[in-house]
């Protein structure tokens, strides 16, 4: 089954590592990567540019409103993403245990670990 690991971190906490700490943080992330990579269970993953740079679209009363930046304002920001391919939840949770983020004391990081639906969606319109 596919899962999505979605990590959350507070960005704010990278600023505040050393030049040693933050080479640390990126060797980790290297390791993990690798890891999952020899395991044969990465299926994708990307890092995103800070949540200052997003644009939200919403539609209110019927009207677009495209906003600068993040729609929730909150302590932990979405930084990016793995996708895997494993048996099962456990052993999808054991992976993301195993990031370098969530035991990150700088930042206040966690993870969010989702099923993805293995039937593609069909979108129909509704039958009047």
């Amino acid at each position: 089954m596919q899962y999505l690991l979605t990590l959350y971190v507070n960005e704010a906490g990278w600023t505040t590592l050393s030049k040693a700490e933050q080479e640390q943080g990126v060797a980790a992330y290297a390791a993990y990567t690798e890891a999952l990579t020899k395991a044969g269970v990465l299926k994708g993953a990307n890092r995103l540019q800070p949540s200052s740079s997003a644009t939200t679209v919403r539609i209110t009363n019927g009207k677009t409103q495209v906003l600068d930046g993040p729609y929730v304002d909150s302590k932990e920001q979405l930084g990016g993403y793995y996708l895997i391919d494993v048996p099962d939840l456990d052993a999808a949770l054991s992976w993301a245990a195993r990031c370098p983020a969530v035991g990150h004391g700088v930042n206040r990081s966690f993870f969010t670990v989702r099923v993805i639906v293995s039937q593609p969606m069909q979108w129909r319109a509704p039958a009047t």
